[in-house]
Protein backbone atom coordinates (compact mmCIF):
# COMPACT_ATOMS: atom_id res chain seq x y z
CA UNK A 1 0.00 0.00 0.00
CA UNK A 2 1.69 3.20 -0.45
CA UNK A 3 1.92 5.94 1.91
CA UNK A 4 -0.86 8.21 1.10
CA UNK A 5 -3.11 5.57 1.61
CA UNK A 6 -1.53 4.76 5.18
CA UNK A 7 -1.50 8.38 5.65
CA UNK A 8 -5.40 8.68 5.48
CA UNK A 9 -5.98 4.72 6.92
CA UNK A 10 -4.17 6.36 9.97
CA UNK A 11 -6.13 9.62 10.18
CA UNK A 12 -9.34 7.36 10.51
CA UNK A 13 -8.61 5.04 12.82
CA UNK A 14 -6.99 8.69 14.90
CA UNK A 15 -10.78 9.60 14.58
CA UNK A 16 -12.01 6.57 15.17
CA UNK A 17 -10.11 6.03 18.31
CA UNK A 18 -11.05 9.51 19.38
CA UNK A 19 -7.40 10.61 19.45
CA UNK A 20 -6.99 14.02 18.37
CA UNK A 21 -3.61 14.46 19.50
CA UNK A 22 -2.70 12.44 16.54
CA UNK A 23 -4.09 14.08 14.00
CA UNK A 24 -0.95 16.31 13.51
CA UNK A 25 0.83 13.22 12.29
CA UNK A 26 -1.96 12.94 9.39
CA UNK A 27 -2.80 16.37 8.82
CA UNK A 28 -0.68 19.43 7.97
CA UNK A 29 -0.95 22.75 10.55
CA UNK A 30 -2.30 24.25 7.39
CA UNK A 31 -4.67 21.40 6.00
CA UNK A 32 -8.19 23.50 4.77
CA UNK A 33 -11.26 21.11 5.11
CA UNK A 34 -13.86 22.04 2.47
CA UNK A 35 -16.27 19.88 3.90
CA UNK A 36 -19.33 21.60 5.31
CA UNK A 37 -20.76 18.61 7.39
CA UNK A 38 -23.32 20.82 8.93
CA UNK A 39 -24.33 24.82 8.37
CA UNK A 40 -20.72 26.38 7.40
CA UNK A 41 -17.78 25.17 9.01
CA UNK A 42 -14.79 27.42 8.71
CA UNK A 43 -12.48 26.39 5.24
CA UNK A 44 -9.64 28.48 6.94
CA UNK A 45 -6.04 26.78 6.98
CA UNK A 46 -5.86 24.81 10.13
CA UNK A 47 -9.42 24.74 11.12
CA UNK A 48 -10.02 21.52 10.13
CA UNK A 49 -8.64 20.63 13.91
CA UNK A 50 -11.07 22.21 15.67
CA UNK A 51 -14.00 20.97 13.30
CA UNK A 52 -12.43 17.66 14.00
CA UNK A 53 -12.79 17.94 17.61
CA UNK A 54 -16.29 19.56 17.80
CA UNK A 55 -17.51 16.56 15.55
CA UNK A 56 -16.08 14.44 18.21
CA UNK A 57 -17.67 16.41 20.79
CA UNK A 58 -20.98 16.06 19.57
CA UNK A 59 -20.86 12.15 17.87
CA UNK A 60 -19.57 9.91 20.97
CA UNK A 61 -19.25 7.46 19.83
CA UNK A 62 -17.94 8.11 16.18
CA UNK A 63 -16.20 5.59 13.83
CA UNK A 64 -15.55 5.70 10.51
CA UNK A 65 -14.80 2.20 8.59
CA UNK A 66 -13.45 2.54 5.54
CA UNK A 67 -14.76 0.06 2.63
CA UNK A 68 -12.83 1.48 -0.10
CA UNK A 69 -10.04 3.34 -0.45
CA UNK A 70 -8.40 4.78 -3.89
CA UNK A 71 -5.24 6.74 -4.65
CA UNK A 72 -3.52 8.18 -7.36
CA UNK A 73 -0.53 11.13 -7.26
CA UNK A 74 -1.00 13.30 -4.33
CA UNK A 75 -5.09 12.81 -4.08
CA UNK A 76 -6.94 10.07 -2.23
CA UNK A 77 -10.38 8.95 -2.14
CA UNK A 78 -12.26 7.28 0.38
CA UNK A 79 -15.59 5.79 0.80
CA UNK A 80 -15.95 5.23 3.99
CA UNK A 81 -19.33 4.05 6.43
CA UNK A 82 -20.02 6.54 9.51
CA UNK A 83 -21.60 5.52 13.01
CA UNK A 84 -22.11 6.95 15.81
CA UNK A 85 -24.70 8.58 18.11
CA UNK A 86 -25.59 12.53 18.82
CA UNK A 87 -25.20 12.82 22.64
CA UNK A 88 -22.89 16.06 22.50
CA UNK A 89 -23.21 19.37 21.78
CA UNK A 90 -21.86 21.49 18.60
CA UNK A 91 -22.17 25.10 18.35
CA UNK A 92 -24.25 24.51 14.57
CA UNK A 93 -26.17 21.49 15.26
CA UNK A 94 -29.71 21.26 17.27
CA UNK A 95 -29.49 20.02 20.88
CA UNK A 96 -28.49 16.09 21.28
CA UNK A 97 -30.81 13.93 20.46
CA UNK A 98 -29.06 10.38 21.84
CA UNK A 99 -30.03 9.04 18.56
CA UNK A 100 -27.76 6.85 16.40
CA UNK A 101 -26.52 7.36 12.55
CA UNK A 102 -24.87 5.34 10.17
CA UNK A 103 -24.25 6.77 6.85
CA UNK A 104 -22.16 6.89 3.90
CA UNK A 105 -19.39 9.50 2.88
CA UNK A 106 -16.62 10.19 0.26
CA UNK A 107 -13.71 11.74 1.40
CA UNK A 108 -10.87 13.35 -0.95
CA UNK A 109 -7.43 14.07 0.24
CA UNK A 110 -4.87 16.29 -1.08
CA UNK A 111 -1.70 15.13 0.01
CA UNK A 112 2.46 17.10 0.42
CA UNK A 113 5.10 15.38 1.97
CA UNK A 114 3.19 12.86 3.69
CA UNK A 115 0.71 15.04 5.15
CA UNK A 116 -3.17 15.54 4.33
CA UNK A 117 -3.68 19.55 3.10
CA UNK A 118 -6.74 19.48 1.73
CA UNK A 119 -10.18 17.72 2.61
CA UNK A 120 -13.09 17.67 0.55
CA UNK A 121 -16.48 15.27 1.27
CA UNK A 122 -19.65 14.78 0.47
CA UNK A 123 -21.79 12.70 2.73
CA UNK A 124 -25.49 11.26 2.56
CA UNK A 125 -26.89 14.39 5.19
CA UNK A 126 -30.49 13.98 4.28
CA UNK A 127 -30.23 10.79 5.87
CA UNK A 128 -28.52 11.52 8.74
CA UNK A 129 -30.72 14.76 9.32
CA UNK A 130 -33.65 11.97 8.96
CA UNK A 131 -31.88 9.40 11.25
CA UNK A 132 -31.27 11.80 14.14
CA UNK A 133 -34.30 13.42 13.63
CA UNK A 134 -33.36 16.86 12.86
CA UNK A 135 -35.38 20.00 10.61
CA UNK A 136 -33.78 20.18 7.14
CA UNK A 137 -31.93 24.11 7.97
CA UNK A 138 -33.83 26.78 5.88
CA UNK A 139 -32.23 29.49 3.70
CA UNK A 140 -32.52 32.52 5.19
Amino acid sequence: MDHNKEVVLGFFDAISDRRLADLPRFMAHNVVDHNKIIHGEVDEPGAAFEGLRQQLAAFEPLSVRVDELIGEGDRVVARVTQHGVHGGTHPRMPEPTGRSFENEAIWIFTLTEGKIIEIRAVSDRLGLFLQLGWEWPKNE
